[in-house]
């Protein structure tokens, strides 16, 4: 057949910019191969030994050498992608049950003439497809497809983004794109959409002490960090004196014996920072460590840049020194750890205000059975501190009518039968871990040819998270119980007992004294691309710091000027 295999692992240390194209193909120019209703441009798929699997894909396995042992003549070299292609020629759609990693893949069966799109568990890949029309353009960045479709906003995902600083689920900001979720298989042309694994309950011995869960968690933590750090080469993390971050620097430098090199910031001697703790676990763990201050300079001048690495919009504030960070990172390594997923799987402080909310409404309930308060939506947008209650005024009044009627995507998770911090852990991980954190991750250092690998974010450490009780996890003041215990001895005690304060960048200072005059300039000007969606005299009433909105109101505009130049650089334009 004349197959050129091409592997898309961790040693390509670039984004994939690999497509396909499913349906009337004849008129696809530049593809690099073509069978039937299937085209793909850039890079041939892979093929099993029987000739009747192709896959093509953006695959990291973690769990590599086991799947070797188990499916293949461990004697002959193998990509990721045609040890897949090995595996589902006998397991078929059973296949990514199997893998560990990070995954974005398609597979051709050339019997049953079916295309199946795969996605990793927790989304630490991306894939994107259109939809409508003879043919489905399909693609790991949003940006491959903007040329191939009527880019049109898709409303709802500006009023979500709005609401979240992120678009979560399965939609984009383009209206004729769709985002393949976690976990999911489909399957062309039927449409058909399974998953192969979910985030549910699994809570079976409640009775066991917290010891128990602690020592399971320490040896899948062992094990997940030894497959996450690469063979015979040094490793970075990024490391910012929480718990969650230290925890993996300590078990990096534990298990790997190449050097450890981290990475914190700071921002400027007038604002508070963690550097006391994150120098603390690098001299404790021996690292290599760099210290990086981020200027409002450079903050403002970085964003055009980062929003337009971005597949879709993410206005967290964080996103410009993860890039900055990145690109001095990139100076001695090729893979970077990070610690995020501590938060959402084990009950970081981001979920306390919601628990305090959630009790107050459940004794008001009580008292008054007759009053139904438990607007969970309402309140899990409002937990965001973004826009969620200002879109009313915010979006012009034809763009709100148009958004308003569509129920929120959080719904069904936020009135599921779960504990109620275990539906708060639900959410965060398929939404905001997939969504937002690991997106923005993966968006970031792929751009900069950088692997980003989030272990804490793995598939098993999930799984585990979802057999511990939830007073493990949060209870009261007490955070993330169960990953402190299975870490006790590699921290110092300052890391354990310290409150966690988060990563807070000043944007609410920076607007007052640097970038006022700049963000007034962009948004209000007469080629402002949110000039279409939002009112002009809210943004306005923000930039003279007035309103109900002043002790949030850096945070909001820092939303609004991310959206501004993310369409500066995407174009998509409302029909």
């Amino acid at each position: 057949m004349g197959f050129n295999p091409l592997s898309y692992s961790a040693t390509d240390h670039t984004r994939s910019s690999w497509w396909l194209v499913y349906g009337e193909t004849s008129s696809v120019p530049r593809a690099a191969w073509q069978e039937g209703p299937v085209a793909a441009g850039i890079a041939k798929p892979e093929i099993n030994s029987g000739h009747r699997f192709l896959v093509i894909g953006d695959v990291w396995l973690s769990n590599r050498s086991e799947l070797m042992k188990k499916f293949a003549d461990a004697r002959h070299e193998l990509s990721d992608c045609a040890l897949i292609a090995h595996i589902w020629e006998e397991l078929e759609s059973a296949t990514p049950g199997l893998l560990e990693g990070m995954f974005a893949f398609a597979v051709w069966d050339r019997e049953r003439r079916v295309l199946s799109l795969v996605r990793d568990p927790v989304g630490a890949r991306t894939l994107y497809y259109t939809v409508g029309g003879p043919i489905r353009w399909i693609a790991p960045s949003l940006a491959t497809l903007i040329p191939k479709v009527s880019a049109e906003l898709d409303l709802i995902a500006l009023r979500d983004y709005l609401s979240c600083a992120f678009v979560p689920g399965d939609r984009t900001m383009l209206r004729n794109v769709r985002e393949l979720r976690p976990a999911a298989i489909l399957e062309l042309p039927e449409e058909r959409v399974h998953t192969y694994w979910n985030i549910e309950e699994r809570i079976t011995e409640a009775d066991q002490p917290l010891e128990a869960y602690a020592g399971r968690l320490r040896s899948l933590l062992e094990e997940v960090l030894s497959e996450y750090l690469p063979a015979n080469e040094p490793v970075g993390a990024y490391l910012s004196g929480g718990l969650d971050s230290s925890l993996v620097v300590a078990l990096a430098a534990r298990l790997h014996s190449k050097p450890i090199h981290t990475y914190s910031i700071h921002f400027g001697a007038d604002c508070p920072n963690e550097l006391e703790f994150s120098d603390l676990v690098a001299s404790h763990c021996g690292a290599n460590h760099r210290i990086i201050e981020i200027t409002p300079n450079a903050m403002w001048d970085q964003l055009p840049e980062t929003m337009s690495l971005l597949d879709d919009p993410i206005g967290d504030p964080l996103t410009v020194p993860n890039l900055i960070l990145g690109r001095t990172a990139k100076e001695s390594v090729n893979v970077i750890l990070n610690g995020e997923g501590g938060d959402p799987c084990f009950g970081g402080p981001k979920n306390q205000p919601m628990l305090l909310t959630n009790l107050y409404q459940s004794a008001i309930s009580y008292e008054n059975p007759q009053e139904d308060p438990s607007d969970s939506v309402s309140m899990y947008l409002a937990s965001f501190q973004k826009c969620s209650q200002d879109l009313r005024r915010l979006l012009l009044p034809d763009v709100f009518a148009r958004t308003a009627a569509e129920p929120s995507i959080f719904e069904s998770d936020l009135n599921s039968e779960a504990s109620y911090v275990n539906r708060l852990m639900f959410i965060n991980t398929r939404f905001k871990g997939a969504d937002h954190i690991l997106t923005k991750v993966n968006n970031l250092t792929s751009a900069l040819g950088l692997e980003g690998r989030s272990p804490l974010f793995d598939r098993r450490i999930v799984d585990l998270s979802l057999t511990v009780p939830p007073q493990y996890k949060l209870s009261g003041a007490e955070e993330k119980a169960v990953l402190k215990a299975a870490v006790r001895d590699l921290l110092p005690e300052a890391i354990l007992k310290r409150p966690k304060s988060g990563m807070m960048v000043p944007v609410q200072l920076w607007f007052r004294r640097q970038w006022r005059r700049r963000a007034r300039a962009l948004l209000l000007s007469r080629r402002a691309c949110i000039r279409d969606y939002l009112n002009r005299e809210v943004i306005r009433e923000w930039l003279d710091y007035r309103g109900d909105t002043w002790s949030r109101y850096g945070v909001k505009l820092w939303l609004l000027v991310s959206l501004e130049l993310w369409l500066r650089s995407h174009q998509p334009k409302l029909s």
